[in-house]
């Protein structure tokens, strides 16, 4: 099961190939383009966990891409691939809405560990302070906090994580491989038990109807509208 899809926009076939066959040996799903209309387009039909981005491209540069992405709403993390290096080129691309950048030539331990550090985190370019999950029930999304009323309710690690996975992927069908990938480190082992005892504490707390279970595919979070 991937780790996450991700949308690479490098114009350098040399370096295109190299990127996407790393990633993919690192377990990432990896759609690769060249050209800046074409990333534009693949961002119109397919939503990413996050998005590489050249910045010197055909068409439409990074920059462009990132910032009429970010106008249409999508919020997905977003690093530059560049060999820009001024403060203004800097302070251009923070402006239109990227998270980080790494500077060509580039290790690619480097920009896998860029990659990771921002899928770990969550939410990204959200307008909004609160997720609202049930009539008295809500995340806040700045501070990771689940909030019952004005309480704030304490939630384990797994708990925690796999909250946030399902509140990333609202009425997505989550398998049980992807949840387990999300929830349980490369040297844990995932456990069936554990998941349903995860689901069950959750449960509890937000609502049994808000955790809907998908006969032999997984489990769908729902919100409240």
């Amino acid at each position: 099961m991937p780790k996450a899809k991700i949308l690479l926009l490098e114009d350098d076939a040399n370096l295109n190939e190299t990127i996407v066959e790393f990633l993919e040996d690192e377990g990432y799903e990896v759609e690769s383009t060249y050209e800046g209309y074409e990333a534009e387009e693949r961002l119109y039909e397919s939503k990413f966990d996050l998005l590489l981005l050249d910045v010197n491209t055909p068409g439409l540069n990074g920059f462009e891409v990132l910032k009429g992405a970010r106008e249409r709403g999508v919020a997905s993390p977003a690093i530059y691939i560049t060999s820009l290096n001024s403060v203004e080129d800097l302070e251009k691309g923070y402006a239109s809405g990227c998270d980080d950048y790494v500077r060509k030539p580039f290790v690619l331990k480097e920009l896998l560990i860029r990659m990771e550090t921002l899928l770990k985190r969550g939410f990204y370019h959200e307008k909004k302070e609160f997720v609202k999950i049930g009539d008295d029930v809500k995340y806040d999304i700045q501070t990771g906090l689940l909030m019952v009323g004005e309480k704030t309710v304490s939630l384990g690690n797994k708990e925690t994580r796999l909250l946030k996975l399902f509140m990333q992927s609202e009425a997505e069908i989550l398998s049980h491989e992807r949840i387990y990938t999300h929830l349980w480190d490369f040297d844990e082992e995932p456990s069936d038990t554990a998941l349903r005892t995860y689901i069950k504490n959750l449960r509890k707390i937000i609502g049994k109807d808000r955790i809907v279970s998908i006969k032999k595919q997984g489990y769908k979070f729902i919100a409240q509208e």
